[in-house]
């Protein structure tokens, strides 16, 4: 299994109207895509910029490939990320999965 990791930053005040914006697009397509593991948002706000980390993981770099294409190490950017990222990062991490534990009931 792989994790795919992307960062962005967003001014404080836009981070309501972005996570509905990454439900709507992102979020929403990698779940449809076959191979897709799992899909977790995390942010924080510091100094009026509030940063995103959206890790995904994935059965394997040809499942990544269906959703990011030929070149994996590329972001997926959407149309309307230019309303809301302030810079837009060149490129997503990959890694390894070497446990994934499943929560304790």
């Amino acid at each position: 299994m792989l994790a795919r990791i992307w960062r962005g930053r967003v001014p404080a005040g836009k981070t309501e109207a972005y996570l509905q914006y990454l439900n709507d697009t992102g979020i929403k397509d990698y779940q449809a895509t076959e191979g897709n593991r799992g899909v977790f948002v995390l942010h924080r706000s510091e100094a009026g910029i509030t940063e995103f980390v959206i890790l995904t993981l994935w059965d394997s770099l040809e499942a990544i490939r269906r959703f990011a294409g030929p070149e994996p190490e590329k972001p997926v950017y959407y149309p309307e990320d230019k309303d809301f990222l302030l810079e837009f990062e060149p490129r997503v991490a990959h890694y390894e999965v070497e446990a994934h534990l499943k929560p304790v009931d």
